[in-house]
């Protein structure tokens, strides 16, 4: 899908039909957006805003890692950014890598799927966006997905509270493979955000910023290096606690195992006093009336001295 804007004076976002580009549209001052395109829509962006095919393909790779590449006045951002997916009944939290080609016309900016990160521009939540001034568009998205990032991360650890006042009731293995997935999601986040940094740490060497501008690049390096700090503590969190579950289960599986062994032993004791007497050789007060209550006798006071001896080790604590 393809979505052409451009902003008026009051820096409020206006898109273009498609229906009215053509081969002589000036696409000066434009954001060009390409969501999941076609290689039809990718061979006509390339052509209309001169801008190499392999540039506009290289966001669209899952495995593609956040770097900045420029080539004859062109200059590829590629970010990762958060995204969230629907599984069944619950949520999982991941990355994907999302393309911003600066030109000295226009912004084309590329993902795979759709984002929210672009309705946020779309409608109007990020203010003063000036499409004309793109370092400065960049700089903007790029603090949007540093803000994005920390607000998955609050939703993961409240996911992640709600998940534990679960488990302390009773521990089924839903919530223990969702708090695996919570954990799985914040290796991705920090990952990403690490890439980040490195194209953040980057960007000045080859981009030209407006004197105004620098303030928002130190902002956008401060709330990535936060939401670093808040992925790492909320990983280590998540890991402590999944360990301390692994450890209760654990004893709680030695709490049976003990129980069921220590049941074994009493049930042992009169058994091997039946086997004894059953056995088709003469044994003791053979055909005596009270010969099967001395038997009973003997297994019950077997079963006795053997709970004793149990109890004064303390095995049934």
């Amino acid at each position: 899908m393809i979505q052409i804007f451009n902003n008026d004076k009051e820096r409020t976002l206006h898109q273009t039909p498609f229906e009215l580009i053509t081969d002589q549209f000036d696409f000066s001052n434009h954001w060009v957006h390409l969501s999941n395109p076609t290689d039809k829509e990718i061979e006509l962006i390339s052509r209309l805003c001169a801008i190499p095919e392999e540039m506009i393909k290289a966001a669209l790779d899952e495995e593609e890692r956040p770097r900045i590449e420029t080539e004859e006045n062109i200059t590829l951002t590629i970010t990762d950014i958060p995204i969230i997916e629907e599984d069944d009944d619950r949520y999982t939290y991941s990355t994907l890598p999302f393309g911003f080609i600066v030109t000295d016309k226009l912004v084309v900016t590329v993902c795979i799927n759709d984002t929210t990160l672009i309705n946020d521009f779309i409608f109007g939540r990020v203010k003063n966006v000036s499409i004309n001034k793109r370092t400065r568009f960049l700089l903007q998205f790029l603090y949007r997905v540093s803000t994005k990032y920390l607000q998955y991360l609050k939703q993961i650890d409240k996911t992640s509270q709600r998940i534990q006042a679960e488990l302390e009731k009773s521990m089924k293995n839903k919530e223990l493979i969702e708090m695996l997935e919570l954990e799985t999601s914040l290796v991705y986040f920090s990952t990403s955000l690490r890439s980040n940094t490195v194209v953040l740490d980057k960007l000045p060497k080859v981009t030209d910023f407006y004197e105004e501008d620098k303030d928002l690049w130190e902002d956008v390096g401060i709330e990535n290096r936060q939401a670093i700090e808040m992925c790492n503590i909320y990983r280590d969190i998540l890991s402590g606690t999944m360990d301390a579950y692994a450890s209760l289960i654990s004893n709680n599986l030695n709490i049976v195992m003990k129980v069921l062994t220590l049941i074994t032993i009493m049930i042992a004791v009169p058994s091997m006093i039946a086997a004894f007497w059953g056995m088709n050789t003469g044994v003791p007060w053979e055909g005596k009336p009270y010969g099967f209550w001395i038997v009973i006798g003997i297994s019950l006071v077997l079963c006795i001295v053997t709970g004793v001896i149990m109890f004064k080790k303390k095995m049934f604590k």
